[in-house]
């Protein structure tokens, strides 16, 4: 059976108990809000979304933030009605979802490696080992980096808890290492860390605080809280930010199977290398159907109106023929109990 530290614990209460609350104090305002929790890896995203559909619509959702491992669980508690993730559910995960369970991906995104280096003007460009070595505790310094740099420790900091971000990175540490560093939305990373902080504002803050820091955040949260990003180079020998242009390109190629997860994209040839997508969670069986009603209208919205604001955010389209398969299983799958 699975177990969560009693720290995770409270953080996945006290966002279960913060939607409660905002249930209990809109019912008397709008008849059907949908409540929704994950990654701070959409955030950005789904907060136009939310202010673009309530002008468009008429229509009210709530997102809370609480990374894609606490949204799964309270997905699978039955505590949201929705969750954004850049993680898949895993197999065990996807039994407990006692209602079935639609995931269809709304765009895509990068991770960003910043950092804090005061008085170096020369850009940070990391090769692919000494990316995997500094994230592994093999290189310590910012001379090891690079002999023009100063000789000031580099403090390394992560995403804690089960973390969308943290399973980006160390997907890509674990293939372009051959497999020394293992996957995981929660590495062993087998050196002591800096620090270990929940979601992308916190490590973004921590990043801008600490000289000589360095970690790991999605590129919106990364421009927004000004910090300096290192450019990392591809499997094509490139060295390349996080842009718009770059993530597109990344995941130009991206092969869905029949149930909207994708083929590994771990390492792109060309492109940004640490790019994923993000997938809403939805149940397939509903005993309300004002909440069924409610559920396909966002979704198709998504799919339609909403991709059009994706890329004034920085993040990729979902391909037009995989939306049009998505609405498609929208209309098919998502029914009212006994059908």
């Amino acid at each position: 059976m699975n177990t969560l530290p009693i720290a995770r614990w409270q953080k996945v209460f006290a966002a279960a108990i913060a939607i409660t609350g905002i249930t209990s104090t809109t019912n008397a305002v709008a008849a059907e809000l949908l409540r929704g929790a994950g990654d701070s890896f959409a955030q950005p995203l789904y907060q136009r979304y939310s202010q673009e559909y309530a002008q468009q619509t008429g229509e009210k959702f709530k997102y809370t933030t609480i990374g894609s491992g606490g949204g799964i669980r309270l997905f699978i508690n039955k505590s949201i009605d929705f969750a954004a993730t850049n993680l898949i559910p895993t197999p065990i995960e996807q039994n407990q979802i006692k209602d079935g369970l639609l995931m269809l991906p709304t765009g895509g995104s990068a991770v960003a490696i910043v950092y804090n280096l005061q008085n170096v003007s020369q850009e940070v460009k990391l090769s692919r080992s000494k990316l995997a070595q500094i994230f592994s505790g093999k290189i310590t310094n910012w001379q090891q980096v690079n002999p023009s740099f100063p000789s000031k420790r580099i403090q390394v900091v992560v995403c804690q808890d089960s973390c969308g971000t943290s399973y980006i990175l160390t997907k890509y540490l674990h293939k372009i290492t051959g497999g020394e560093i293992t996957a995981s939305r929660s590495p062993e990373w087998g050196f002591s860390v800096y620090a270990s902080l929940a979601q992308d504002s916190a490590i973004a803050a921590e990043v801008r605080r600490v000289d000589g820091a360095i970690g790991y955040v999605q590129r919106n949260f990364a421009l927004d809280s000004n910090l300096t990003i290192a450019s990392l180079e591809n499997k094509s020998g490139n060295y390349l930010t996080p842009t718009l242009e770059a993530t597109q390109k990344a995941l130009g190629n991206v092969k869905f199977n029949d149930d909207f997860t994708t083929e590994d994209i771990a390492d792109p040839e060309d492109g940004y290398p640490l790019a994923s997508l993000t997938w809403i969670l939805v149940y397939q069986k509903y005993t309300n159907e004002e909440t069924l009603n409610s559920t396909k209208n966002l979704l198709l919205w998504i799919l339609t109106k909403g991709q059009a604001l994706n890329e004034q955010l920085e993040y990729t389209r979902i391909p037009e023929d995989i939306a049009k398969k998505a609405e498609k299983a929208i209309n098919d799958q998502l029914r009212i109990i006994p059908y």
